[in-house]
């Protein structure tokens, strides 16, 4: 067994029209979506780079960025590339999102479902947590989206 955490943070987009995605889904009652090259999906960028904490090949920065130079701005994309190195199976993955907006109750089965897809696991073996931190940060506050991921992998 084998076990790493990815991060990841985003502010939001000053002025409307980027959609809001987390973990491949969009929140239309959003106004702005996340400050990013990419979509801005801080939760497959956070999963990405916990990919990336096991596998040791970062892909968000060269490989993303090659990515997103050639128009593909889908997040989806580096954690497919992410997951071409991993050799394990993936047992868990466990996300703790920290901001004060969106309302992520309503929403987190969807999340799951579509981080299990992604993933190929069940939506049994995705966790997801979400807090404002009391506003005791600028994500809490609302000025963006810091979430944390841990991966577990093993036979």
């Amino acid at each position: 067994m084998k076990a790493a955490i990815g991060q990841d943070s985003h502010r939001f987009e000053s002025a409307p029209g980027k959609p809001l995605i987390l973990g491949g889904v969009v929140f239309p009652e959003e106004p702005c979506g996340l400050m990013a090259n990419s979509d801005g999906d801080v939760v497959l960028h956070a999963l990405t780079n916990a990919v990336s904490g096991i596998t040791g090949r970062n892909i968000l920065g060269g490989p993303a960025d090659r990515l997103c130079r050639a128009g593909i701005t889908d997040s989806a994309a580096y954690l497919a590339e992410a997951l071409k190195d991993l050799k394990e199976p993936i047992v868990h993955v466990s996300f703790s999102i920290e901001a004060k907006h969106p309302m992520f109750a309503p929403r987190i089965e969807e999340m799951k479902v579509s981080v299990a897809r992604l993933l190929g696991i069940l939506p049994q073996q995705v966790g997801i947590t979400a807090t404002t931190g009391e506003e005791l940060t600028d994500f809490g506050r609302g000025l963006g989206i810091s979430v944390f991921c841990i991966i577990t992998v093993g036979d």
